[in-house]
C-alpha cells in the first residue's frame, strides 16, 4: 500500500472511531474539551411584559372552557332534572358534573390569574374572586347531589361572562374534551 492510502485508512478508522465513540452516547476528550468553551443559552424565565402579552386571550380562552364545562355538564343536566333522586342516569350525571365542577374551577382560577395581566381587567374581576374560590368545595357537594351547587356555578361563570363582554373581551361557551376534564 501505497503512504496515502495508509494515511487516508488510517484517518477514515480514527474518524469512524469517534463518530460512533459520539453516537453511542459517550463524549471523547475533544468533545468536553470543547464542551467548557461553547456557551448554551437557558431559557430566562418570562418578563412581565411577556407575561401581560396575551393576558386577554388566555383569559377567554380558560373561561369559555369553564363556561362551556359547566353548561355541559351541570347546567343542562341540572335543568333537565337529572340529578333529582330517582332519576334515570344520575349517579353518572352526578360523577361528570363533579369532574366538570373541578375543572371549571381550575380554568376559573386560571382566568382569574391571566386576568392579572391586564390592569382593567383585574380591576373588573376582583368582585368576583370571593366567588370564584367559593367553588372549591362544590365539585364534592355536586357528587353528592346538592342542587343549590349547579346553580351557584352557573351564577359564578354567568357573572364572569357578564363582566367579560363589558370590558370588550366576550367569552364564548368552548366544550372541553373528556381528556381534557379527566384532566382538570
Amino acid at each position: 500500500m501505497s503512504r496515502p492510502i495508509r494515511a487516508l485508512a488510517v484517518t477514515l478508522a480514527m474518524c469512524s472511531t469517534l463518530f460512533a465513540g459520539a453516537a453511542c452516547g459517550g463524549r471523547s476528550a475533544v468533545q468536553e474539551a470543547a464542551g467548557a468553551y461553547i456557551v448554551v443559552a437557558t431559557p430566562s424565565p418570562s418578563t412581565p411584559a411577556e407575561q401581560q402579552k396575551f393576558a386577554r386571550s388566555r383569559f377567554v380562552a380558560n373561561a369559555g372552557l369553564a363556561a362551556g364545562a359547566t353548561y355541559q355538564w351541570i347546567v343542562k343536566p341540572w335543568k333537565a332534572g337529572t340529578f333529582k333522586k330517582g332519576a334515570k342516569g344520575r349517579k353518572a350525571a352526578l360523577a361528570k358534573a363533579g369532574l366538570a365542577g373541578t375543572f371549571a374551577y381550575n380554568r376559573l382560577k386560571a382566568a382569574r390569574h391571566n386576568a392579572q395581566g391586564d390592569p382593567a381587567l383585574a380591576k373588573a374581576l376582583a368582585p368576583l374572586a370571593a366567588g370564584i374560590d367559593g367553588l372549591g368545595n362544590l365539585p364534592s357537594r355536586l357528587r353528592n347531589g346538592d342542587e343549590a351547587a349547579a346553580s351557584s356555578f352557573a351564577d359564578v361563570v354567568g357573572r364572569t361572562k357578564s363582566v367579560s363582554k363589558g370590558m370588550g373581551t366576550p367569552v364564548r361557551n368552548q366544550y372541553p374534551t373528556a381528556r381534557q376534564l379527566a384532566a382538570g
